[in-house]
């Protein structure tokens, strides 16, 4: 029997459990570039009457929600970052390094402790949930959106190289992103072990997404004639080629060159 995410005690009635809290300097930089280069992003954080992002579940240190504020600002002066943790240890660290109002940080989990941000980021926080518990999370976290609003749910290795996202709307999933090193992979699919929950169990033959990271396998392996020119040019031509096989891809080789690749959430839907 599922067991259903506990609601910590306290005014906040945070909704949720704490993370390990495993942290790092520049560990999320991979999806905060993706974030200040997407169109929708910026169009959303652009529109919005109040340009409020949360990071959801900072960890033991805040400094990936610093180095969050310090990026969005490139897109919009006056965002407002608010820090989330359910562990009010957590919050107490990161108070030293608050900037009220541009830099905030608060205790809340799921609920986003009232906050109805138009963008808001939930890296390695679902891992731990089931699945069922994971869709709830979900449903939650949308609810709470403010009209316009992004959610940007993934997850990434301890130091950023591997990562995978999907990015949500109030009406549910829209797109999914791999981002890599790929200097720091042997193949393509090395990016299963960073699924988000909602995909990672699909990772069967069968599965969308096993199919989709099986293409580009062996996209990979045909473009090894690039590996000369070095990691990057093998998987710009990867991606290349995955397209042109007919995958919906949504960016350009100017994210490719990052080592990245967007596709429609069909791509991979369950």
């Amino acid at each position: 029997m599922a067991r259903t995410p506990r609601l910590a005690a306290g005014r906040a009635r945070a909704l949720g459990s704490p993370t390990r809290g495993t942290t790092n300097p520049n560990r999320l930089r991979r999806v905060d570039r993706w974030l200040v280069g997407s169109p929708d992003v910026r169009a959303a954080l652009t529109a919005a009457a109040d340009p409020l992002a949360v990071d959801l579940g900072y960890g033991a240190t805040p400094i990936t929600t610093v180095e969050m504020a310090a990026r969005l600002r490139t897109v919009r002066a006056d965002v407002r970052v608010l820090g989330l943790e359910i562990d009010p240890e957590r919050v107490a660290a990161a108070l030293p390094v608050a900037d009220p109002p541009r830099l905030e940080f608060r205790r809340g989990g799921f609920e986003l402790a009232g906050a109805r941000p138009v963008l808001l980021r939930a890296f390695n926080v679902l891992r731990q949930y089931t699945k069922e518990e994971s869709a709830a999370a979900w449903a939650t976290m949308l609810a709470r959106l403010a009209p316009g609003g992004l959610l940007v749910e993934g997850t990434c290795d301890e130091i950023g190289r591997r990562c995978c996202w999907i990015t949500l709307d109030a009406s549910g999933p829209r797109t999914f992103t791999l981002s890599c090193l790929p200097s720091g992979i042997e193949r393509p699919s090395d990016l299963a072990e960073r699924l988000p929950k909602a995909l990672i169990h699909r990772n069967v033959p069968g599965e969308r997404v096993h199919d989709l990271l099986a293409a580009l396998d062996g996209c990979w392996a045909t473009a090894a004639s690039f590996a000369p020119f070095g990691p990057r040019a093998r998987w710009v031509e990867t991606i290349r080629a995955f397209a042109a096989a007919g995958w919906p891809v949504l960016d350009t080789r100017r994210r490719w060159r990052l080592g990245e690749v967007t596709v429609e959430w069909s791509a991979v839907a369950p």
